[in-house]
């Protein structure tokens, strides 16, 4: 018989699944405005400063609301009072957050966008997912585990998922006349770049979009390591944003010095640069803290394809794009490689589980807290799915560490 309990253990085990699979249709919506902001002819580095700006006045009062005064949100942890010190460490990592995963990925990525073309930056994101691997195993975020199931489903489903998304790109095959909705907000013209560009550039292009895809999956590594030391999503994403914004207005004005273009209307810039600070820089960024807080750096990075297959879709709806076979294909491998690193991170995450005592929960206070109170002491079990290991913390702030460590079977 079905219970209210089990409909919620459910609903916690997808948690994170559902919180990337809004993160990634929200970052398909930003594509899609992204493309109709440069057709409308708007500065791209005025538009990534604009839209740190306007994610640091959206999540700077979410983060006091709901981490200050302690106002509920629902998004993948507990609310506690115990609120750890923000040190100038923090603080440094905070700005190499927003430097890495704002300001230098943002405006490396359209610098490559002009230097080369729109399918062959897209082309090269789908790279994180793999970038991210390599680095958290060199980091030991990850284990390699070639020899146990878990392990080998995390390597086959990354080198899917990026198979799928290149053969989502380069290859197209016949039309496919699936839907026609008749709804091209480009209104047939394309201002964005494209063209003939010179040998160097595209050189120049290839090198900056590869340092793009490097420095998001570094952000996504550092960011590991600051939600474990400061776990507070909210905070976490308003530090990022507002250093982020510094950083990126900074280079916004050394590149962009005519102040009309810094002017915002009531069209399709502001609609653009308040989506994208809100939503995708603002809400979206604490998703991702929250997840890299739950499951790790790999698990954010393996729904990076499936945004592309979005965008291919929205595309279709909205822009009179076509569909083609390569995207039907594509689409079905990111899905199987998707599915694989899922399965291989929930073999791991309950094989932890078991050898916890408590019911693994990192999606709890602090850094995967579960916290139990007696009359007499207190005590609180950390139990950290993605480094294997857990500790015991007594109610009078002496704590004794237990290492577990999840061996191969094969």
């Amino acid at each position: 018989m079905v219970t209210v309990e089990k409909i919620c253990n459910v609903i916690h085990d997808l948690k994170p699944v559902l919180l990337m699979l809004t993160v990634q249709t929200t970052f398909a919506g930003v594509n899609v405005l992204y493309k109709l902001a440069a057709n409308d002819g708007m500065n791209l580095p005025i538009l990534v400063a604009y839209r740190f700006i306007f994610s640091t006045a959206f999540i700077v009062p979410l983060a006091l609301l709901v981490e200050r005064f302690g106002f509920f949100l629902w998004i993948g942890y507990i609310y506690t009072n115990k609120r750890p010190k923000l040190t100038w460490m923090i603080l440094l990592q905070a700005s190499c957050c927003g430097l890495f995963g704002g300001s230098l990925a943002q405006n490396f990525y359209i610098k490559a966008l002009s230097l080369t073309s729109a399918t062959f930056a897209a082309a090269t994101t789908n790279l994180i997912p793999a970038i991210t691997f390599v680095l958290a195993v060199c980091f030991r975020m990850e284990r390699l585990g070639w020899k146990s199931s878990p392990g080998a489903a995390k390597v086959i489903g990354t080198v899917l998922g990026v198979g799928g998304a290149m053969l989502l790109t380069f290859y197209k095959g016949i039309d496919l006349h699936l839907w026609k909705t008749n709804v091209d907000l480009l209104h047939g013209k394309q201002h964005g770049p494209g063209g003939q560009h010179s040998s160097h550039d595209r050189v120049l292009g290839s090198l900056l979009a590869m340092g793009s895809c490097i420095s998001y999956s570094i952000w996504l590594i550092i960011q590991t390591n600051l939600v474990k030391k400061y776990p507070c999503p909210y905070s976490v994403t308003a530090l990022t944003s507002s250093l982020g914004a510094v950083q990126a207005v900074g280079f916004g004005l050394c590149t962009e010095r005519h102040w009309g273009d810094w002017k915002l209307g009531w069209n399709i810039r502001l609609l653009t640069v308040a989506y994208t600070g809100m939503l995708a820089s603002g809400l979206m960024f604490t998703f991702i803290a929250c997840c890299v807080q739950m499951r790790g750096p790999l698990f954010v990075s393996a729904f990076n394809p499936l945004m592309l297959l979005l965008v291919a879709i929205a595309g279709s709806l909205v822009l009179n794009e076509s569909l083609h076979l390569g995207s039907v294909l594509g689409a079905i491998l990111i899905i199987v490689g998707l599915y694989a690193v899922l399965w291989g991170k929930g073999k791991e995450v309950k094989k932890v589980a078991q050898l916890c005592p408590v019911r693994e929960s990192s999606v709890g206070s602090y850094n995967g807290a579960i916290n139990g109170e007696s009359q007499g002491s207190s005590f609180e079990v950390i139990c950290d799915s993605d480094s294997k290991h857990s500790s015991l913390r007594s109610g009078n702030s002496e704590s004794r560490r237990i290492e577990v460590v999840v061996t191969s079977s094969g």
